[in-house]
């Protein structure tokens, strides 16, 4: 196998689902390929908002000089996305060469595509001796790959219903899932400020030390700064996000609430912040990719990122007509989510999903007619790219295209426009 796609390929065969959570191949792989690190390690979990959090403390390190490792799921266009040294995503001939080393050691065990690709990743960042690795969760907590590590700050991002065929069908259940990348005697920082009792009750069952937004700390917002408050430290006049959303704010603090719970270790200036608070930015994540007429991306598949999408849409100052092109896999909650959305677009260009998972356009117009949205608002297309072409053509220059609902349907819209990631 010389390629990149050739590995994976083989790695998708290899195993005999997608998907399938347990720890114990992942912890018999990291043992053969003696995968361990002599630096601090961040867990960050969460139903929306890792990416963001991983953003806000990957950036802040690399300008407090630290060498960062960071891993990150899912990827938009390609899967080197997933693996980056200083912010630089691993090159094939390096995940090549990985690939192999977990190919050599793993005998009659078959790894998941996600356990594949992340040993291969683990490999590479001890290679690289950081100075922090940070590592996102997959999907829940207790049963994903990154788990078999013993984190030094564990952080829980938001927690809303989202993968319920894995984690359960009530907040109660998946913050239980959740909460299982906490450790106990270690700091564990929750920036959901109204966590479900199961995430309080297992932090206090193992001994973990759990810091909650909005009682351990809290983002004080006046006017174009605002202020981070802990019992630890205080920063005041600190510049809003540059990326865009009230709930980036919660992402911010729960990064600095982290960073300030691992300072002993790694120390990071004021000036550090504020700087990564200025520069930082997120493929997919309420992203301007196009003007005249803006183009808008934002990978939000659920109703938890829903509601945020439409405060975000509602409290940009716009004049002119919102166009949402619109695909979202059929295993969401597609009905709740045109709920909360369908009276923020004044017209739909709705695409079916290319993949096992995909939801149709047919269905997604139903539902948006039963959330109020006539026939008239609503065209349906094949692809992504069909639905993108048809908005710009009918867009003014004023107008606003928002193109979400997924992370595929993201990719398919950078990749057509030939919008570079990372």
């Amino acid at each position: 196998m010389k390629t990149v796609e050739e590995w994976l390929d083989y790695n998708f065969r290899l195993h005999h689902l997608h998907i399938d959570m347990g720890l114990e191949r992942m912890r018999q792989m990291v043992q053969r390929m003696d995968i361990k690190f002599d630096c601090p390690l961040i867990i960050v979990g969460g139903t929306n908002g890792k990416g963001s959090v991983c953003a806000y403390l990957e950036k802040t390190f690399i300008t407090a000089g630290y060498k960062t490792a960071l891993h990150t799921s899912p990827h938009l266009l390609r899967i080197n996305e997933r693996a980056r040294i200083n912010g630089k995503q691993i090159s094939d001939s390096e995940l090549i060469r990985n690939f192999e080393k977990v190919d050599a050691v793993r005998g009659d065990l078959t790894p998941s595509y996600f356990e594949y690709s992340l040993l291969a990743f683990l490999s590479w960042f001890q290679e690289e001796k950081p100075d922090i690795v940070i590592l996102e969760v997959g999907l829940g907590g207790r049963l994903d790959a990154v788990n078999v590590f013993d984190p030094d700050v564990s952080i829980i991002t938001s927690i809303g219903i989202d993968h319920v065929a894995y984690l359960g069908d009530t907040r109660e259940k998946i913050g239980w899932d959740k909460a299982h990348i906490f450790r106990p005697g270690r700091p564990a920082i929750c920036g959901d400020p109204n966590p479900p009792v199961t995430v309080i009750e297992y932090a206090k069952e193992i001994g973990a030390e759990l810091k909650i937004a909005g009682r351990d700390f809290t983002e004080q917002v006046d006017g174009n700064t605002w202020s981070f408050l802990s019992d630890i430290r205080e920063l005041r006049d600190l510049p809003l996000p540059a990326m865009k959303g009230e709930f980036q704010l919660r992402n911010a603090a729960a990064a600095i609430a982290a960073l300030e719970n691992i300072s002993s270790k790694l120390p990071v200036p004021k000036e550090d912040i504020v700087t990564a608070l200025e520069t930082v930015q997120l493929p997919g994540r309420f992203q301007k990719i196009s003007n005249c007429p803006d183009i808008i991306t934002d990978v939000g598949h659920n109703p938890h990122a829903a509601v945020e999408l439409a405060k975000t849409l509602k409290s940009e100052p716009f004049t002119g007509k919102t166009l949402a092109v619109f695909g979202m896999l059929a295993d969401k909650d597609r009905a709740k989510v045109c709920r909360l959305l369908g009276d923020c677009a004044d017209r739909w260009y709705v695409a079916d999903l290319a993949t096992d998972r995909g939801g149709s356009a047919s269905t997604l117009g139903e539902l948006l007619n039963f959330a109020g949205v006539s026939n008239e608002q609503i065209r349906l297309f094949p692809t992504v790219e069909d639905a993108l072409q048809a908005a710009k053509n009918d867009a003014a220059e004023t107008d606003r295209i928002i193109a979400f609902g997924s992370f595929l349907t993201v990719a398919a819209v950078l990749k057509f426009l030939e919008i570079p990631v990372g």
